[in-house]
């Protein structure tokens, strides 16, 4: 019998993920003689991987409380899409990669219908809401989580939940040299590369990349410039949007990768913030941001999926983040965790700095990076920290699929084992 699997993701991370699940199913499927029908939420990379798009990502993808308001009849329309098509196709299994403000009231109209849910990449709800807790308990038959100490938490709340790895502990570091990475993005190997990662969202690049460009100003001795805060809304035309190299004595070369989810229009806005700031700044605008922290000397990161990548690979960062006011309120008031970062969580102390809302300044990046940047004893000790997360991060839960298996496919292989299951309960649908 060929299942149909309902798979949703909602951010830059999960959709790779997701992307990579489908894979997974279908190759473990395959191995069965089966194939799968796929349908839900997600981006292009899941829909070449073969996912039927009821609703794209992106149409519901917003983060902090005022922003939310402001998009609410859109993301209730495209809830209301989802939802219907649920409930007209009736899928033997749902499974949810993180973004919990959807998937939470998917979860409980799929335990509505009978349908098992799994929950991959869980929602932060040992930092704050963990009254979801309980939605948790409700509708999710299992949890499968990419933290090591996000197994214990679950389990000591009575919640089926298995470590699986973290799927970017799986990943070769880059492959590309040096060489090879400056010729393709006209980059001086002879300089000190800086690595500066605003995020993947439109929201947090406007928020976050003026500052980081002032503070690459003050580190390389050149005046400053008031930082002009874009609207980012995409809807300039295309254009070319690559900086074009500039010959100067810096000592410095930033590197800004881009999200593979910006669209055209968005990064000719991130050339425009760029543009505004690079008056003798030797500054790049590249693609590959894992080979960016691959060969970067340090790195300034945006909190989020990319911290957890720089940590993987062992570049040392500073980790920086600004929401609006009212986000920012709400969070402070609610939150209860000692750190931000997840390599600081992880560790269960401070490995690298956070600079948040206030403390996200131009003067306070530099004062942190001046001392990551020489090879002394504060750069080697974050690097052993940081292999220590990394080491972490790659760790195996005892009983979850046989060794030598990727995150992912324990991921896959669990959704097929609870459809086994499902099928001899007489619950399977197909």
């Amino acid at each position: 019998m060929s299942p149909t699997i309902f798979i949703s993701a909602g951010e830059a991370s999960g959709e790779h993920y997701g992307a990579l699940l489908i894979e997974a199913l279908k190759t473990q499927l395959a191995a069965r003689g089966q194939t799968a029908q796929f349908f839900g939420m997600g981006s292009s990379r899941m829909e070449l991987a073969g996912l039927e798009l009821v609703t794209r990502s992106e149409n519901v993808a917003v983060m902090g409380v005022t922003e939310i308001v402001r998009q609410l009849p859109r993301i209730y329309g495209e809830f209301r899409k989802l939802r219907q098509s649920i409930r007209d196709r009736k899928p033997d299994i749902a499974i949810l990669i993180d973004f919990p403000d959807i998937h939470f009231k998917l979860a409980e109209e799929f335990h509505s219908l009978g349908i098992p849910v799994i929950f991959f990449v869980s929602p932060q709800l040992w930092a704050w809401k963990k009254h979801r807790i309980e939605l948790v308990r409700k509708y999710v038959r299992r949890m499968l989580v990419i933290f090591p100490f996000e197994e214990p938490f679950y389990r000591e709340r009575g919640i089926q939940a298995d470590f699986v790895g973290h799927p970017l502990a799986d990943l070769p570091l880059p492959t590309i040299s040096r060489e090879q990475f400056a010729a393709g993005n006209w980059l001086d190997p002879s300089k000190t590369w800086i690595g500066l990662l605003p995020g993947s969202r439109p929201k947090e690049i406007a928020d976050h990349l003026p500052d980081l460009l002032e503070a690459a100003r003050v580190l390389a001795g050149l005046p400053g410039k008031a930082p002009e805060r874009s609207d980012f809304v995409g809807s300039r035309p295309n254009s070319v949007w690559a900086v074009p190299p500039r010959k100067d004595n810096e000592r410095y070369a930033f590197v800004v990768p881009l999200a593979p989810t910006l669209s055209p229009a968005q990064r000719e806005d991130v050339r425009k913030i760029v543009s505004e700031q690079d008056d003798g700044l030797y500054i790049r605008i590249v693609e590959d941001a894992r080979a960016t922290l691959h060969h970067a000397c340090a790195s300034v990161v945006a909190s989020g999926t990319a911290t957890v990548e720089a940590a993987l690979i062992g570049n040392p960062f500073v980790v920086v983040y600004r929401v609006s006011p009212i986000t920012y309120a709400v969070a402070k008031r609610f939150v209860r965790v000692p750190h931000v970062a997840m390599a600081n969580l992880i560790a269960g102390k401070r490995v690298v700095p956070e600079l948040i809302q206030h403390d996200f300044t131009a003067q306070n990046i530099v004062q942190h990076l001046e001392r990551l940047l020489p090879d002394g004893p504060e750069r080697q000790s974050m690097m052993q920290e940081l292999e220590t997360v990394g080491s972490a991060l790659r760790a195996r839960s005892a009983g979850v699929g046989p060794d030598g298996h990727t995150a992912i496919e324990r991921v896959a292989a669990i959704t097929l084992a609870e459809l086994d299951a499902a099928r001899q309960s007489g619950t399977l649908n197909s």
